[in-house]
């Protein structure tokens, strides 16, 4: 259980997460200076707003690096009734996979 406010413990991500997280994705590619090999979102976390905040680990192998590179991106989803658009509030490159989600 969570604080009121606070963010969620880590979770496996769900089908609903990975599809968020596919929509926020070319978003992503544009804040980080690699290219993504794969883009794989892993873990989350969550936090009630006036919306919804979400605090993915999205593993991104790189092409010319054997070791497993994550991001750590802050997802933001508004309200139905304000639109439900999502927008990429900030990333943390780079990220080990076995590195805790710690919201930014």
């Amino acid at each position: 259980m969570s604080m009121p406010g606070g963010f969620t413990t880590v979770r496996l991500v769900t089908e609903e997460v990975k599809k968020i997280c596919l929509k926020v994705k070319p978003e992503i590619e544009k804040m980080i200076p690699v290219n993504c090999k794969d883009y794989i979102p892993v873990f989350y976390k969550t936090q009630v707003v006036a919306g919804t905040n979400y605090l993915v680990k999205v593993d991104v192998c790189q092409e010319d690096k054997e070791e497993d590179k994550c991001v750590h991106a802050m997802i933001f989803q508004a309200l139905p009734c304000d639109g439900g658009d999502l927008s990429v509030t900030g990333v943390q490159f780079p990220k080990l996979l076995t590195d805790p989600l710690v919201p930014f």
